[in-house]
């Protein structure tokens, strides 16, 4: 009985051992899933590709980086299916607009996630949100908003592009018409040129990387910009210019607030901690890598790491903002728009 007890005792010591040297492994996937909520061809995805080519050098492991696209729902397909179908073992990384993390405490019901719970990487870069209007729609200067109508194109419910004209339409009293239905930024900005709208709001970098000589050339101006500092080289007004109370001002600032999460990459919730801390260092080191800053400078990025603890604060942050402030924000980006 004794000698029995004692094999037994071994065999289960052997088996705690075996099961701590797996886990004690490090985590070496052959494949990483880099799901985007953009189409292709839109900022995130040309992100999101460069990020993919470097990324393998510095994870465990080498693995090969598959970018998949799921767009559609103002990125809220891609941000909902990685929180409640994703797996949860570190293979699938997400990629979705700054905006979306604002969605759930503007209590969508599209937005089915908690943005605390998911695990945060990190951000390539930090932008900034503005207006655009061509020259021909006949609004040239932020305050002519008030006296004319400028048609600017959407790209759907919970997108920046959308929401942006509909909450200063509601809260400022520009006069925006949205006309939905465009897949992405880049299909309203060829309406704009088309003719078939007269403006866009969307990133400024990315407008200006994109159609840059729509400015050089006078065909298209910046009207504003939505962060308290004016962006120098366009000598445009920010939105706050424009403020004429303090609960304006506090409706912009939570509005605002998600520009500091850049272009977010993050796991689904219960990814095992030693993963995402892997996911984090790789991605850090990623962003340091002199081959992957040549060839973004190469592509017009801008390369300005935000790293996922800090990006973690933001979120934490943004759940101090008053509920009334939420709410208010909420109903006036939950305008009538005209379908296209």
């Amino acid at each position: 009985m004794g000698k029995q007890l004692v094999a037994s005792l071994c065999a289960s010591i052997a088996i705690l051992t075996l099961g701590s040297a797996s886990l004690a492994q490090p985590f070496q996937p052959k494949k990483i899933r880099f799901v985007i909520g953009a189409a292709p061809g839109q900022d995130y995805d040309i992100w999101a590709r460069v990020i993919g080519r470097y990324l393998p050098r510095h994870m465990p492991g080498a693995p090969t980086v598959v970018v998949e696209n799921m767009p559609g729902g103002g990125h809220l397909i891609a941000a909902n299916w990685l929180y409640n179908i994703a797996p949860r073992d570190g293979t699938v990384w997400g990629m979705f607009s700054r905006n979306v993390p604002n969605q759930a405490l503007l209590k969508l019901p599209t937005a089915r996630f908690d943005p605390l719970k998911f695990n945060w990487i990190g951000s390539p870069e930090l932008t900034n949100r503005g207006c655009f209007a061509m020259t021909r729609s006949g609004v040239v200067k932020a305050d002519q908003l008030f006296e004319k109508t400028l048609i600017v194109g959407g790209t759907g419910a919970g997108s920046a592009v959308s929401q942006t004209p509909m909450l200063l339409k509601s809260l400022l009293g520009m006069n925006f018409k949205v006309i939905e239905g465009y897949e992405k930024p880049q299909d309203a900005v060829r309406a704009m040129e088309g003719g078939e709208l007269g403006g866009i709001c969307q990133t400024v970098q990315s407008f200006a990387r994109e159609r840059g000589d729509l400015f050089k050339s006078g065909a298209a101006h910046v009207l504003f910009t939505l962060e308290h500092r004016p962006v120098e080289e366009f000598g445009a007004p920010t939105i706050y210019d424009f403020v004429k109370t303090y609960r304006q001002k506090q409706v912009l600032d939570f509005y605002s607030s998600t520009i500091e999460l850049g272009r977010p990459i993050m796991l689904p919730p219960g990814v095992p901690f030693d993963r995402v801390e892997a996911a984090r260092k790789a991605f850090d080191e990623t962003m340091n890598d002199a081959d992957f800053r040549r060839e973004a400078t190469k592509l017009g990025l801008d390369v300005t790491l935000t790293s996922g603890t800090e990006l973690a604060k933001i979120i934490l942050s943004s759940q101090n903002i008053p509920q009334d402030i939420i709410e208010e924000t909420s109903k006036l980006t939950d305008g009538v728009v005209t379908s296209q």
